[in-house]
């Protein structure tokens, strides 16, 4: 499969130059001299993420636009997000927006994100990202591995959603439920005495369908952009996670930038932020909306329950991730911090 993955690599990279080079080829003279910034995402165009990658843009080449060309490749054309991340290590790509339990395999720190109950809400949980201690040790944590975090992005709250109506943690029991690949989402799943299905997100749908699985669990902009709501129509507010998604940058390409560039472009990443951020409150009351007329019934759950059996799934991850503790410690004390 590893063998299969490169391959994979390889061939995209290939493409991925030589629809550089042809568009190089029919530009003006004047593109020759920019360089050209390559940005991917497994979004489609409408969602949140490529909106906010397209004001990125838009203020970049307004600000430099006689130096650089930004061009955004969206829908997975670049792949799916391993190999995109690979293109990003590479310098085949120059920037990738990805999930954040992608990159747990780069950085321990990224595991922190998958702790059930991490977080008391969602605005808690921007809080703690908007504090620029916390955000630095994260966005530095790949470093070491050529990739660097540069914006972050709200990706909603996670809950269960099923064929089957979830209101306790027993409801889950014997379920198999669909997870990301994410130490804490399987143990996560376990706790609750179900099977964990790590599964990519584009063959939710028809697993779902056929019954081979029984739940998901995903921010509501799921039962729309990918249709789940017509093949599970209970939506249970668990909300027991909150995930982010992350803009990575190549680090050669970071260091490539002159003081003035890394200055415009570092504003630009969190005017990225922000912009995702509008964007996706924004959306949300408009898919649930949709969600309602597809006939998805949200269910309200007593948290607390849920809490209780997750408990030890944070403990246990503390004990094997003792670095991570220092981590912990500080996004309870900033999201505590009145």
């Amino acid at each position: 499969m590893k063998k299969m993955n490169k391959i994979t690599s390889v061939m995209i990279s290939i493409a991925l130059v030589f629809v550089l080079i042809g568009c190089s080829a029919s530009a003006n003279a004047n593109l020759e001299q920019k360089k050209v910034i390559s940005i991917a995402t497994v979004q489609p165009d409408n969602h949140s993420i490529t909106i906010a990658l397209n004001a990125f843009k838009d203020y970049i080449e307004e600000k430099l636009g006689d130096r650089f060309e930004i061009r955004i490749f969206s829908n997975s054309i670049m792949g799916g997000n391993t190999e995109a991340i690979e293109l990003l290590q590479m310098g085949s790509l120059d920037i990738v927006a990805t999930s954040g339990s992608n990159l747990e395999s780069f950085a321990n720190e990224y595991k922190i994100f998958g702790f059930p109950y991490l977080f008391n809400d969602e605005a808690s949980f921007r809080k703690v990202m908007n504090n620029e201690e916390f955000i630095m040790e994260i966005y530095n944590a790949t470093a070491d591995n050529g990739i660097q975090g540069v914006a972050w992005f709200a990706n909603g709250v996670n809950n269960f959603y099923s064929s089957k109506r979830i209101e306790t943690p027993k409801d889950l029991k014997g379920l198999k439920v669909r997870v990301q690949s994410s130490e804490a989402n399987v143990k996560m799943v376990q706790a609750f005495d179900a099977a964990a299905v790590v599964m990519a997100h584009g063959e939710v749908y028809t697993a779902l369908q056929n019954g081979v699985i029984d739940a998901g669990a995903n921010p509501e902009m799921a039962l729309v952009s990918l249709k789940h709501g017509e093949v599970a129509n209970f939506y249970s507010r668990t909300e027991h996670q909150i995930f982010t998604d992350m803009l990575m940058a190549n680090t050669k390409f970071l260091d490539s930038l002159t003081a003035e560039e890394k200055e415009i472009f570092e504003n630009g990443f969190k005017m990225t932020t922000q912009v995702q951020n509008e964007e996706w409150d924004k959306q949300i009351p408009e898919v649930i909306e949709e969600a309602e007329k597809m006939g998805v019934e949200f269910v309200t759950v007593d948290k607390k329950s849920f809490k209780e059996v997750l408990k030890p799934v944070s403990e246990e991850l503390l004990n094997k991730y003792p670095e991570l503790k220092p981590l912990y410690d500080k996004v309870q004390e900033i999201q505590n911090d009145t």
